[in-house]
């Protein structure tokens, strides 16, 4: 009867430190999961801010073209050049001029 007590307390030991390693295993593997799933959002995240930063760099560069194209529409030489060219007008004249008060 006391090897069965002996055999029965060595049983409930080996299951109560294979519950622990199974345990601490489960926790082994839910923390790298855990940690791999931040790296591949951290390494997702991380392309999504490169093509957002290479984005704003081809619309400022954009924005700073289209500054200078219109800079140069409103420039007073090309009107001027436009309106005698193609619209067939001439400076006025003195005498054409008239001041209002």
């Amino acid at each position: 009867m006391a090897a069965r007590n002996v055999k029965k307390r060595k049983l409930k030991s080996f299951r109560r430190r294979t519950r622990v390693w199974l345990l601490l295993l489960l926790v082994f593997v839910a923390e790298l999961l855990l940690y791999t799933w931040c790296r591949v959002q951290y390494v997702k995240i991380g392309y999504a801010y490169s093509l957002a930063t290479a984005d704003h760099q081809r619309l400022t560069d954009m924005q700073n073209k289209l500054k200078v194209e219109l800079a140069r529409l409103k420039s007073p030489e090309r009107i001027e050049k436009i309106a005698k060219q193609k619209l067939g007008l001439v400076t006025p004249s003195p005498e054409q001029v008239i001041t209002l008060p």
